[in-house]
C-alpha cells in the first residue's frame, strides 16, 4: 500500500452511495465537535468516547493519541462533512489475522441506512488490505441497530459476554459478532 504523508492509509477514499470515507485531517475539528458532542452519540460506544466531548477531545483525537490513525481509521464525510468515523484495529501476534471494527455516527444521520452501507463498503475493503480471516465487534446488548447493521453485513453473532461492561453505573452484556473471510473457517 503507498504511504502518503507517512501515513500508509492516507491516501485512501473508498465513495459509496451517498457517502466517503477518508483519512481525518486537522480541518475536520469543528465538525468532529458538531457531531462527537451529542448526548446520545457515546451511549453506545466504549467510555473511550468522551461526554461532553471538548475541543481538548477532538485535538487528541485528530493527534493520534486516542486511536492509531496510521491503521484503517477513517472520518465518515456526508454532505461534505465529517460527521462519523470507521475503523479497525488489527490484533498482534497469533490474533493478527484479526481485527476488532469500530464505528460512530453522529444523530443527524441516524435511521437513513447509511451506517449499513458504510459498513458494507468498509468491511470487504479493509479485510483486503489487512489480510484478514476475520473482523470482530462488540456490541452493547441495548444496541439493536448496530447489531442489525452487523447482521445485515455477514457477521454473525457468535455469543454473549455476560455482565462484561458498566456504563453509566449499569451492567450491561456485550454481544459478539464476527465475519470470516471465506474459506477461513
Amino acid at each position: 500500500m503507498a504511504e502518503a504523508g507517512g501515513r500508509p492509509f492516507a491516501g485512501v477514499r473508498l465513495q459509496g452511495e451517498g457517502f466517503l470515507l477518508r483519512a481525518w485531517r486537522r480541518d475536520d475539528l469543528d465538525a468532529l465537535l458538531r457531531h462527537a458532542d451529542d448526548p446520545r452519540v457515546p451511549h453506545g460506544l466504549s467510555d473511550r468516547f468522551p461526554h461532553p466531548y471538548t475541543r481538548q477531545d477532538g485535538e487528541r483525537f485528530l493527534s493520534g493519541e486516542v486511536v492509531d490513525l496510521d491503521g484503517p481509521v477513517f472520518a465518515i464525510v456526508i454532505d461534505g462533512e465529517a460527521c462519523g468515523g470507521i475503523g479497525a484495529r488489527p490484533g498482534q501476534g497469533e490474533r493478527a489475522h484479526g481485527a476488532e471494527l469500530g464505528y460512530w455516527l453522529g444523530q443527524a444521520h441516524w435511521g437513513r441506512g447509511h451506517m449499513t452501507r458504510i459498513v458494507g463498503l468498509f468491511t470487504p475493503w479493509v479485510m483486503r488490505a489487512l489480510d484478514l480471516y476475520r473482523l470482530q465487534a462488540t456490541v452493547l446488548d441495548f444496541n439493536h441497530g448496530s447489531a442489525r447493521v452487523l447482521q445485515k453485513n455477514g457477521f454473525v453473532e457468535e455469543g454473549r459476554m455476560r455482565a462484561a461492561v458498566v456504563k453509566q453505573g449499569r451492567i450491561h452484556d456485550l454481544r459478539l459478532f464476527a465475519r470470516i473471510a471465506p474459506g477461513a473457517g
